[in-house]
């Protein structure tokens, strides 16, 4: 069972459900400061950083090392939180791209429709009514 990558894969796993699920900023754990192929598993293949030693935190009086590992650029909470934000932009562009701004003088005396509206839904790539000018921003 050693040398299988079976502990960095779990650890990987368990850091993707932490980012998902609980929007985590970072882990945490403490290891011996004996147990050095837990030390370079975490340090060296994992990437946590000692973040400060634990005096006597074992019951036989051994210190730890308090690791941590920063989630916060973590590539599944950026790209949850990236899609999101472009899904929401491009639902936004599209509702507004169905809108068209009549001009302010035909909104002013009412246009020949009356004035009911002063946007209209454009299915033409934005001349909705014809020979009239669309409003600069």
């Amino acid at each position: 069972h050693r040398k299988l990558g079976l502990a960095t894969r779990l650890m990987r796993a368990a850091e993707n459900d932490m980012v998902e699920c609980f929007d985590a900023e970072y882990v945490s754990l403490h290891v011996r400061k004996s147990n050095r192929a837990a030390v370079h598993l975490y340090n060296e293949t994992l990437g946590f950083k000692v973040h400060d030693i634990e005096q006597k935190y074992y019951a036989d009086d051994e210190d730890a090392y308090d690791m941590r590992k920063d989630l916060k650029t973590h590539p599944r909470k950026r790209k949850n939180k990236g899609a999101a934000i472009v899904e929401e932009l491009e639902e936004q562009v599209e509702q507004l791209e169905k809108l068209t701004v009549v001009d302010d003088e035909e909104a002013a005396d009412g246009g020949k429709d009356g004035g009911a509206d002063q946007f209209a839904e454009s299915n033409d790539g934005g001349d909705a009514k014809k020979g009239k000018k669309k409003k600069k921003k």
